[in-house]
């Protein structure tokens, strides 16, 4: 047993302990179809958010945790259940009027708004592969539309059939007294209309697996189960796929908690076994809403790309799943830090440290150098004193700080440096306030701008950092208060970044020269 797959049969790290429940699933004899299967599910209803892509980022971290400590092979399903009838015209698309006519209908019945693709199920579904592909996913992606319509849901469809009643009774202890009266857990799509319909069942018929049911208008239909002409309503949907594929891990938000009992016992009855399960807390926006397709608030995966790198994002992904968490601009500077920060303790460590390393995780074990000798909070300062528009201007300080870096040999370092330009130019510089010092600030401030003019000592943070230091320790107390000024007078900003660290980067004399200008009262 090789050292990192011994170190995750013991990892405390959450995807080695759900590929170990997983494992233990097969300790008897490996799987009949000869492999475990991963499964995540989308509703396209409206364009992927970065829930989604969390999603399958996280059964992604899983399954590699798994292939480490196991030698069964893997497969991971992406399962777009784009047969779903269309309930509401999103609100983030175009051409919204022109949808209204077409609600209820199946979304691969409905135009694309964007007029890019055969219907509105297939562009959603384009942009989730679009998106999943970006980060380099393996996955084998599935229409509900081409699963119910090409037969290879019909065998489960028709056991739904047979044991109808027994599915029944597990939905309708769940609904209430008056939904209890029309629901049936199948969904036909009218022949005529193309409308997915929700009406009670006249009849249920397992000699030829038809349905028989009274349209809105009270004509009378009778529809084959089979070959997509019936959808299943959603939750008896989840446990029949589970059934028809044999799932043996899917995870879903904690929205779906309460009705885990539902879908396993459905998959049974349908004879299926009950794949494992990992609940995640949800996704929030700034407001602490939580995020909606449909609102299309909160950040989207192209919203996070724009100001960080595809490891970042994965980064904030892995940090602790059942915990809710914010998704909005604010987040993206730490997360780029604390990635790199993981990247840098990943060379020293050992195997155990290393399985429980969030990189290893992102990665899959092939985990790269990083080459960021300059935090991205370091840059986005910089940004900011320096009125950068673009990264060369960056590069010109950084060039002085790291000799040894060029925008060829730090390629990491080089994308966030245009990434911090971005970021500073959108959310930062827009909210920049400038104060005037208090008289003993200013007092402060000038003994700091006159130690640095004499200063003749190594440009290097820690030497400078006691500088600073030196100068505060005196007159401020507790000592944030004096790096509270620094960053509210010289940056515009409540919390600012190493100051020693900030004038090795900047340069001496170009801090010398903030300060002056901050005490003039230029820098507002």
């Amino acid at each position: 047993m090789s050292d990192l797959r011994e170190a995750g049969m013991n990892s405390k790290a959450w995807p080695f302990e759900e590929a170990r429940r997983l494992l233990k699933r097969y300790e008897a004899a490996p799987p009949e179809k000869g492999y475990v299967l991963f499964e995540t599910g989308y509703g396209p209803s409206g364009l992927p958010h970065i829930g989604t892509f969390g999603e399958v980022a996280r059964t992604t971290m899983i399954r590699r945790a798994f292939e480490e400590i196991s030698d069964i092979p893997t497969r991971l399903i992406c399962f777009s259940d784009d047969l779903d009838g269309m309930r509401k015209v999103p609100e983030n698309v175009p051409n919204r009027e022109a949808l209204s006519e077409h609600l209820q209908k199946p979304l691969t019945s409905v135009p694309d708004p964007f007029e890019e693709f055969p219907s509105f199920g297939d562009h959603n579904n384009a942009m989730l592969r679009r998106f999943l592909d970006t980060f380099g996913f393996e996955y084998e992606f599935y229409s509900a539309t081409e699963f119910y319509k090409s037969g290879q849901f019909d065998a489960v469809l028709k056991r739904a059939v047979d044991r109808y009643d027994d599915v029944m009774k597990v939905m309708l202890k769940s609904l209430r007294d008056e939904r209890q009266q029309t629901y049936s857990i199948f969904l036909p799509i009218h022949p005529e209309t193309g409308r997915v319909l929700y009406v009670p069942m006249k009849q249920v018929n397992a000699e030829d697996y038809t349905i028989t049911f009274d349209d809105e208008s009270g004509k009378e239909w009778t529809l084959p189960v089979t070959g997509g002409n019936v959808k299943l309503q959603w939750k008896p949907d989840f446990g029949a796929r589970w059934a028809a594929l044999d799932v043996d891990f899917e995870m879903y938000g904690k929205d779906h908690s309460t009705n885990t009992p539902i879908y396993d016992r459905i998959c049974e009855i349908l004879g299926g076994r009950k794949p494992e399960h990992f609940t995640y807390e949800l996704f929030l926006d700034q407001n602490g809403e939580k995020i909606s397709k449909s609102k299309g608030n909160g950040l989207s995966i192209d919203e996070w790309l724009t100001y960080a790198s595809t490891e970042s994002l994965s980064y904030f992904m892995y940090a602790k799943p059942k915990t809710a968490k914010r998704m909005h601009f604010d987040v993206i500077p730490k997360a780029v830090d604390e990635y790199h920060q993981q990247l840098r303790a990943y060379v020293g460590q050992d195997a155990d440290q290393r399985a429980n390393n969030p990189v290893w995780h992102i990665h899959g074990g092939k985990v790269p150098e990083s080459r960021m000798v300059v935090p991205f909070a370091m840059l986005l300062n910089l940004a900011s004193v320096a009125g950068a528009e673009d990264k060369e201007t960056l590069w010109g300080f950084i060039r002085r700080y790291a000799t040894e870096a060029t925008p060829a040999t730090h390629p990491d370092l080089d994308a966030a440096a245009g990434f911090a330009v971005r970021y500073y130019n959108d959310f930062v510089k827009p909210e920049k306030v400038f104060r005037a010092p208090t008289d003993a600030e200013r007092e402060a401030l000038i003994d700091l701008r006159d130690r640095l003019v004499a200063y003749d000592g190594a440009v290097e943070g820690d030497a400078l950092q006691q500088v600073v230091f030196d100068v505060g320790r005196d007159r401020f107390d507790p000592m944030r208060g004096w790096f509270k000024a620094l960053y509210e007078v010289l940056l515009g900003a409540s919390q600012g970044p190493r100051f020693g660290s900030f004038i090795a980067l900047y340069g001496v004399g170009e801090t010398v020269a903030l300060i002056d200008r901050g005490l003039a009262g230029e820098l507002g």
